[in-house]
């Protein structure tokens, strides 16, 4: 039996996952700025990250997650201004919808959330550190990071800054790739802009302070995971390295594992600067399950591979569900304490420990699909093959969590339901808009009543 494998971006390789503590897993992964809904090219970043933590907890790991929520930097400063509201006005209503969508695709809750406004002090100690070791130096008011004094910037983009002109610096949170200058760690307060008064000065922090903090504040000085989308790497990456390690003089994070962009049909990367993406709440809207999304978001391609997203992807995906849910109803009631098929459970954990390759480990189950449907259709499998092929199911379903047991979809129904009527309390009308919405494409209609929300099947 194999051990768990993960592509490590320092490296370069492929590299046994060995954690710090045995049986516990501290992983960090970047979580949303929070100055717009969050985008389905974003959620290919957060379900492999789902994905990540479910395999772990599967190998029998106690994980320990946290993911920021960046709701200080100089989008949400300018629009936060613009519509004449606090920071924490601007951003709860996105915040919320955040964690709505994540319920929505069934991505597991992290164990910490931590925003960056309620960690402004813990970033300026680490600044602090870091003046301390002789990293920062100060310029018309705000605070820089001098990357010269840090010899392994650039080890985890693989670039190479010897021709780094000193003394060049930027203050934006966004600015060009391949492009190492010294990068503002505390930001002068100019007017207008909501700041916090600090032995730094007036001010508020940099993008890349935030999450070396809060990371830091809830798992320790050296993680065993580091994880997000491949357009992070440089610069927040690199420049979260730099200042940890630069204060700490310890190793950052041990094991760095990046996504790859979703695409849109042209080919490139879906973003908010482009406006050339969908939310989750347009797809839902078009008629698409959440179960479909999540799917083809999962298992369209290898995490470390581009994803292109089409109607066709989703389709594509809504049709492998639907085998799914047909396979269960047909295998019956069967009994509940079986052990899944040996071969099958094999081959299905040894490709999610090759670098948690899904689309090959989903590969497998349909093989065995495919092979076992015969002996349903003549009659000739037994109770017990039905409960192993059941077992089967159940097991893979820990990590794509797209099957609808039988009996199960009761539950689901009701489960929303319930939400849609908190929400109706809230006055919140648009969320229980988007949850008739959704029930309607799961083939429920729900109708109100003077006596409560009633439903029915109409597919």
């Amino acid at each position: 039996m194999t051990s768990l494998r993960l592509h490590n971006t320092m490296s370069g390789r492929l590299e046994q996952f060995v954690p710090i503590e045995p049986g516990h897993v501290r992983m960090y992964t970047c979580g949303p700025t929070v100055h717009d809904y969050s985008h389905i090219g974003n959620f290919r970043t957060f379900l492999f990250e789902d994905l990540l933590r479910r395999v772990l907890l599967q190998q029998g790991y106690r994980v320990t997650q946290v993911m920021n929520l960046t709701d200080v930097e100089d989008r949400i400063i300018k629009k936060s201004a613009e519509h004449g509201q606090t920071i924490d006005e601007f951003t709860e209503p996105y915040i919320e919808a955040f964690f709505q969508d994540l319920d929505t695709l069934r991505i597991q809750r992290a164990e910490h959330y931590p925003r960056a406004t309620q960690h402004i002090f813990e970033m300026v100690s680490l600044i602090e550190r870091l003046t301390e070791n002789g990293h920062t130096y100060v310029a018309d008011g705000s605070t820089y990071f001098r990357i010269s004094s840090f010899p392994r910037y650039g080890a985890l983009a693989h670039l190479d800054v010897s021709g780094l002109k000193a003394g060049a610096r930027v203050d934006v949170d966004e600015y060009g790739k391949d492009d190492p200058r010294d990068f503002v760690l505390w930001k002068a307060r100019k007017p207008g802009e909501q700041s916090w008064e600090t032995p730094l000065g007036t001010g508020r922090p940099g993008w890349h302070i935030e999450c070396s903090a809060m990371s830091m504040q809830y798992l320790g000085e050296t993680l065993d995971i580091h994880a997000g989308g491949v357009d992070l790497i440089f610069p927040h990456h690199e420049d979260e390295i730099a200042q940890s390690e630069g204060a700490t003089g310890k190793t950052f994070a041990r094991y760095w594992l990046h996504a790859q962009h979703l695409q849109d049909a042209t080919g490139e990367k879906m973003s908010k600067r482009l406006r050339n993406f969908s939310t989750v709440r347009d797809l839902l809207a078009e008629g698409y399950t959440p179960r479909a999304i999540r799917y083809a978001l999962l298992t369209g391609a290898h995490y470390r591979s581009p994803l292109a997203f089409s109607p066709e992807l989703l389709k594509a995906a809504d049709s492998a569900v639907k085998r799914l849910d047909e396979f269960a109803v047909r295998l019956g009631s069967v009994a509940a304490d079986a052990e899944a098929p040996a071969d099958i459970r094999g081959r299905w954990d040894e490709a999610l420990k090759d670098d948690l390759n899904l689309p090959a480990a989903v590969g497998h189950l349909f093989e065995f699909i495919k092979a076992f449907n015969p002996r349903l259709e003549s009659g000739k499998a037994t109770a017990a093959e039905r409960a192993a092929a059941m077992a089967m199911l159940r097991h893979a379903n820990l990590i794509l969590d797209v099957i609808e047991f039988p009996g199960a979809v009761d539950a689901e129904v009701e489960r929303l339901i319930a939400e849609r009527e908190a929400a109706r309390e809230r006055r919140d009308f648009g969320r229980a808009d988007e949850i008739r919405k959704q029930l309607l494409a799961m083939g429920i209609q729900l109708d109100d009543t003077k006596d409560g929300p009633r439903w029915k099947r109409i597919r």
